[in-house]
């Protein structure tokens, strides 16, 4: 429903318009990297968090937001504090500002939060190992982290960059590793497949996606069938990455917010921001 929303409000063009990257619907401690396959039959429930992560691109210029849903109000200051983190991001942000200085300033409205879950009152942490990036034509991390913790790289923002402020908050224990099945994917090489479907594979990726991610449901949409073997093949070769889930320990909760903005000569505009978020 997302995506198709955003096709027909970009009148998608092949390459030249659309679905930014699948879009992110990750579950409670799952922060990211989750979107359904073929066969998925997860449901959401009452008490579930919801991670929506999604993004639109003309002629492979990038918008990237996120936003998260609860439906039980006990959930509340997890999302207030990754949306106010993200706001304080996005103020903080500014030509010639270094990258380490607006994690800290993430990193501390983040942690004055905490929330009370089943009589426990627990921090909301920063997940360290997940961060912020600029953007550049095709490219969703274009080589600049932002983190959403004080560290001290000193690289600065630049006049003209395009960067995603994304913060993730956690009742977990702050880090994230990889795990369950992968559905996001992106080209991240020119090499050559050996194998004879792969190199079919390859042609189709690089001629509906180049280097913009894609998911197996992308594939799926455009006709490609018995495909995974060649998929995996072109991961093995290093041609294609594959990004599985993201999560923290089982029954912890995470939130994210997200906003894009470019930095021109004389203001800041954030281009991802509307008047539900």
């Amino acid at each position: 429903m997302i995506e198709n929303g955003t096709r027909a409000l970009v009148e998608e063009r092949g390459f030249e318009s659309g679905v930014g990257f699948p879009t992110g619907l990750s579950l409670n401690h799952c922060a990211a990297h989750y979107t359904p396959n073929a066969g998925d039959f997860v449901e959401i429930k009452e008490d579930d968090v919801l991670k929506v992560d999604f993004g639109v691109h003309v002629n492979g210029h990038i918008i990237d937001s996120a936003f998260t849903m609860s439906w039980n109000d006990r959930y509340k200051p997890l999302l207030d504090a990754v949306k106010e983190a993200t706001n304080t991001g996005v103020r903080e942000a500014g030509i010639d500002v270094r990258l380490g200085d607006i994690g800290a300033a993430i990193q501390e409205v983040m942690e004055s939060y905490e929330i009370e879950l089943d009589g426990k009152v627990l921090p909301v942490k920063p997940i360290r190992n997940l961060c912020g990036h600029n953007i550049g034509p095709y490219l969703i991390h274009s080589g600049k982290s932002v983190p959403i913790v004080a560290n001290r790289d000193q690289t600065k923002m630049e006049e003209g960059e395009l960067f995603a402020i994304e913060t993730f908050g956690t009742t977990g224990s702050g880090y994230v590793q990889e795990e369950g099945v992968c559905s996001h994917y992106a080209k991240t090489s020119d090499g050559q497949p050996r194998l004879p479907s792969a190199k079919k594979l390859l042609h189709s990726i690089t001629k509906n996606f180049g280097t913009l991610p894609f998911c197996r449901r992308y594939l799926d949409r455009l006709g490609e069938t018995h495909y995974y073997y060649g998929l995996r093949h072109l991961v093995d070769q290093g041609i294609v990455t594959a990004y599985p889930p993201l999560v923290d320990v089982k029954g912890s909760y995470t939130a994210q917010s997200e906003h894009t903005f470019i930095l021109r000569p004389t203001v800041k505009e954030v281009l991802s921001r509307g008047d539900d978020y």
